[in-house]
């Protein structure tokens, strides 16, 4: 049986007491560290008091901040207490922060980091206890310091039941409320050690934390894998700060999403056109150096391992970094497995499949193309929603995972669409979005697409326009050669996909898309049914229009 998470703490508080554990930015360019004995210790003062605080065993404690050291402070102290962990994003919105909340029946909340707060406030109960970080907003609840350094920490080893629930995680979800994840302290434990053991994380790794520790994907591959492995954690103060933070903390392990992937790629083509980079890297003399600067610029030379996930990236993308010289692999998993189901490997990393099992994981593809899954890291189910669990499981146990997909003989893995996003069209043929948008995505010129056309004769892609070229539009000439480029591609996408999936026309929208507007999920995969909904009155319109290229 896996060690808990605890267990491990515990070792590390005694093997690696003097041991730098966390780095956490303060502003103007100043950090705090944190050993190991300083992060565990003001643990073990925060459970002394939750547990005086009466509360069931069991009951969920609500953190409610961006990624900072005192996050998995804190997660360690309610862990430590017998309580529950319900994280919740950092840029949620005060309907949603209510419902978590009160869904959860959380008894008390951490406040922490937050850039939006006076949004969020009205959704935060008073009638539950509140504790504030010290990075939080100026508030009069009680803090974080005021009541450590009154506390005795406590004593001993306290561990909770393996099979007792740890965490909630609630789903950003790309449509409807988010569900609650319930995941056992075995089986984050399962999960954590095998994600250490395949990517050899150890002590000498160096991560910045900086994609939301509320989403499954950081909360696993840093914060989790950390408390076995025991590397070098760092955090990010800021957006405007970013670049800084990545310098300063020189991660060896590095992850992100596909569409930061893509924005880092814009912005080295921002700085040296992509004609003129292509052609750098043909010749041999300057492609190191080349490959070098860039990976320098983007603060990623020291990294030995870079992973993608939580949305497909497009092949391509993939190639390209590796060409670079960065070994990125890409991953794929969900909440429901405590991101515990395939990675590529430096034998199996071919681009445009996500990889192959980790250790113990099984895969099967249902009579219907959709991948089962049954891994170590299997949640024991949503939270109130005992009909939705049963659904969600196969007869022997293993999860529906709602993507439709095949394999090699080797077990590599590809993703060919989502059981549920697949959409008919008047002529009675399915589309599958997902592999279109990656189609579009690849191209420079555009940040994101969101493939549709439900009921229509040929589907259509709504896009974002690169964020460089936003401004630009107003030149006419600039227009002009946008749309000359944006037919070109219609075109070539159109070449690479079946008769009945070949896009009508590309709508190119005047909005961003992001998560503060609700079309993007915390994690930046798109929220299709919001992005359909803000458009549904323009499309009929688009269609009769009849042209390829539609300014929306």
């Amino acid at each position: 049986m896996a060690k808990q998470l605890l267990e491990y703490v515990y070792e590390h508080e005694q093997k690696r007491a003097d041991t730098i554990y966390l780095t956490q930015p303060t502003g103007n360019d100043a950090v705090v560290d944190y050993t190991w004995k300083e992060v565990v210790g003001q643990a073990r003062r925060m459970a002394t008091h939750l547990k005086s605080q009466g509360f069931e065993p069991g009951s969920r404690i609500a953190i409610l901040s961006k990624n900072c050291a005192h996050f998995i402070m804190a997660e360690l102290a309610i862990w430590m207490a017998g309580h529950v962990t319900v994280a919740m994003y950092p840029t949620i919105n005060a309907e949603t922060g209510k419902y978590v909340l009160e869904h959860s029946e959380a008894s008390l909340i951490f406040v922490g980091k937050l850039d939006v707060w006076d949004s969020i406030k009205p959704g935060v109960s008073e009638d539950i206890p509140h504790i504030a970080f010290p990075l939080a907003p100026k508030t009069d609840y009680p803090t974080w310091d005021s009541i450590t350094a009154e506390a005795e920490p406590i004593e001993g080893q306290p561990l909770p039941d393996p099979d007792s629930l740890g965490i909630l995680i609630y789903t950003s979800g790309s449509t409807g409320r988010p569900k609650g994840v319930m995941h056992s302290h075995k089986a984050m434990a399962a999960a954590s050690e095998g994600i250490v053991r395949s990517l050899e994380i150890n002590s000498n790794d160096r991560a910045l934390s900086y994609l939301p520790l509320a989403h499954v994907f950081e909360r696993a591959y840093i914060e989790c894998s950390s408390l076995v492995a025991a590397p070098h954690i760092f955090f990010a103060e800021s957006l405007d700060t970013f670049v800084a933070d990545l310098r300063r903390a020189k991660p060896t392990i590095f992850i992100s999403v596909p569409r930061l992937w893509l924005k880092f790629q814009l912005g080295v083509f921002q700085s040296m056109p992509k004609k003129k980079l292509d052609l750098y890297m043909k010749i041999p003399i300057l492609s190191g150096i080349v490959k070098k600067k860039i990976l320098a610029k983007l603060g990623l030379d020291h990294v030995r391992l870079a992973g993608s996930g939580s949305a497909p990236i497009p092949a391509e993308l993939i190639a390209w970094y590796r060409n670079l010289g960065l070994r990125l692999l890409e991953g794929y998993a969900m909440s429901e497995d405590f991101a515990y189901s395939h990675l590529s490997t430096d034998e199996f990393a071919e681009p445009g499949y996500v990889g192959v099992p980790y250790d113990e994981v099984k895969v099967k593809i249902s009579e219907e193309g959709e991948i089962l899954i049954d891994s170590p890291g299997k949640m024991l189910g949503y939270y109130k929603l005992p009909e939705l669990t049963a659904e969600s499981f196969t007869e022997d146990g293993y999860f529906r995972t709602g993507d439709k997909g095949s394999r090699k003989p080797s077990g590599l893995l590809k993703i060919t669409g989502r059981v549920k996003e697949i959409f008919k069209t008047s002529k009675g043929k399915y589309v599958a979005p997902a592999p279109i948008e990656n189609l579009i995505n690849n191209d420079p010129n555009i940040e994101v697409s969101c493939v549709s056309g439900l009921g229509q004769p040929q589907p259509f892609a709504q896009v974002v326009l690169a964020e460089d070229l936003r401004p630009k539009l107003k030149d006419e000439a600039v227009r002009t050669k946008i749309t000359e480029e944006l037919s070109a591609l219609l075109a070539r996408v159109n070449s690479e996909v079946e008769h009945h999936e070949r896009l009508q026309f590309l709508a190119i929208t005047s909005d961003e898309w992001s998560i503060a507007n609700g079309m993007l999920t915390p994690t930046m995969k798109i929220r299709r049914n919001s992005i359909e909904d803000a458009t549904k009155d323009q499309v009929e319109g688009w269609y009769e229009a009849g042209d390829k290229i539609v300014w929306s």
